[in-house]
């Protein structure tokens, strides 16, 4: 099973937002090869909340349009439960999403998924903290979204 929790702090969020970035998560989770029952939940937030949440949590007091929280630092924590493995939180900021999609000259929908993906994937351990990282990341970034149906001309 695999259970995504949504919340909408904007109170613009259409019901198919939700299905795509379910369907494509999921999509993602069975790429990564992920067997066992997990949960995350996504979030989806105006610039001033994403600001304060970057400024509060990252100390860059500026807005961005993905932030994820990974919960599974530490797994010894849970071994032996069964419970569904928790991978995080991933927020995104849909003013910020809807300015990228235009700047980027592709849809909405392409860039809302890609933001998920991007921060499913951190939520994996994936990062882009050095170049070899970024390129191993963005790679993967795109074979999920090109697989998926949603490439960067979508």
């Amino acid at each position: 099973m695999f259970t995504i929790d949504f919340n909408d702090h904007t109170n613009k969020v259409h019901d198919d937002w939700y299905k795509q970035i379910e369907s494509l998560l999921t999509f993602a989770k069975d790429q990564e090869n992920i067997t066992e029952d997990a949960e995350l939940s996504v979030t989806f937030v105006d610039k001033d909340e994403i600001q304060a949440i970057n400024r509060d949590y990252r100390d860059k007091d500026k807005v961005t349009d993905v932030i994820s929280f990974a919960f599974e630092e530490d797994e010894t924590v849970f071994e032996g439960m069964d419970m569904p493995r928790v991978l995080g939180d991933i927020i995104i900021c849909t003013d910020v999403a809807q300015e990228q999609a235009l700047q980027y000259n592709h849809s909405f929908e392409r860039e809302l998924g890609f933001l998920a993906l991007h921060g499913f994937l951190h939520l994996l351990g994936y990062d882009h903290m050095n170049e070899t990282d970024e390129q191993q990341m963005f790679q993967r970034q795109d074979d999920i979204l090109n697989a998926y149906g949603l490439s960067r001309d979508v």
